[in-house]
């Protein structure tokens, strides 16, 4: 569901080369890629194609070696470590395949701690996080760590803390590696509600089913876009 015509990401000509000693590896040779407001956005390719290094990239968590990218109106390859910082915990909500939870956090704690980094007064932490618990239907489990929780119950955890933020964009990376078939369906369908909701999504996966929930596909070969392709809506899930 498109709710606002404008981009929120914009990449322009992206190269992102590594060194290894004297020699250059080119992880990203020239991506040029926009991204709308409200987009569902699979991001696919082989080992080696450039597929994490673009989304470490749109992360904010390395920047390129040559062009531009644009981050709801923000230059982020302008910006200093502390700059970009601000932005990922501002801008990008982040759902890993390994959850990344505190485990001496219970998931109260764990979902809060964004808000913390962001300076919000406690009240409104506890206000904002019990609301996006509850949307994710989690509010029975609030005081429990996540060695008391399911795979499931954890990657849910980590969708209401991406969500916490109110962020541009919902960047996950292969959101259901460690979930059962079962479970994994569960989680795309938690995605699939978040973007009727309007958030936009970024999936990077190497599994074509997962791949389906979104409408958009984008896959890369040799650290170029291969194929750039919007998905009928009799087949996006």
């Amino acid at each position: 569901m498109i709710t606002d015509p404008s981009p929120v990401i914009q990449l322009k000509e992206l190269v992102k080369h590594y060194y290894v000693g004297s020699i250059v590896v080119p992880a990203i040779r020239s991506i040029t890629l926009e991204i709308k407001k409200g987009e569902y956005v699979a991001i696919m390719g082989p080992s080696g194609s450039g597929k994490s290094t673009l989304m470490n990239i749109i992360g904010c968590l390395d920047t390129p070696t040559k062009g531009t990218y644009m981050l709801n109106g923000i230059h982020v390859n302008t910006l200093n470590d502390d700059k970009l910082a601000e932005i990922r915990n501002k801008e990008i909500g982040f759902v890993f395949q390994t959850f990344n939870l505190l485990p001496r956090f219970d998931v109260l704690e764990n979902v809060m701690l964004p808000l913390v980094y962001a300076g919000y007064e406690k009240k409104e932490r506890k206000e904002r996080a019990l609301e996006v618990i509850r949307s994710v239907g989690l509010e029975e489990r609030i005081h429990h760590k996540p060695n008391e929780l399911s795979g499931g119950q954890r990657q849910r955890v980590a969708i209401a803390r991406a969500l916490i933020n109110n962020p541009s964009i919902i960047l996950a990376d292969e959101p259901t590696g460690n979930l059962d078939s079962k479970t994994s369906a569960e989680i795309m369908q938690l995605f699939d509600e978040i973007h009727q909701q309007g958030n936009t999504i970024i999936l990077v996966t190497h599994e074509e089913d997962i791949a389906r929930h979104a409408h958009r596909v984008v896959r890369l070969r040799d650290g170029m876009i291969e194929s750039d392709v919007t998905q009928p809506r009799e087949y996006a899930i």
